[in-house]
């Protein structure tokens, strides 16, 4: 995991979804420079730690406009539709 994240770097990520600041799972791993399964992982074993409005699964549609609009690779070609984090989740990953 990187020792600093740079403001700069976190700002580049942040895309809005149903009118919510948010960063995709895919870009909090290449922040973090580990996989998007880690960091769902993460998730999925500290609960706790992610309460309801902290982190969102985006839908098919949602996921279709930010490829359409951020050309974002990462997930194009992935079947699994992606979490989107909340700026209070981040937070979370502050403390890992």
């Amino acid at each position: 995991m990187s020792d600093i994240v740079k403001f700069k770097q976190v700002e580049e990520k942040i895309i809005t979804i149903r009118g919510q600041s948010v960063i995709l799972d895919s870009d909090v791993a290449e922040l973090y420079g580990i996989t998007t399964r880690e960091i769902n992982q993460a998730v999925k074993n500290n609960p706790e730690k992610f309460p309801e409005g902290y982190i969102v699964t985006i839908n098919q549609k949602e996921k279709d406009e930010v490829i359409k609009n951020f050309d974002n690779p990462k997930i194009k070609f992935s079947p699994i539709l992606p979490k989107a984090f909340t700026e209070k989740a981040y937070t979370c990953w502050q403390q890992y």
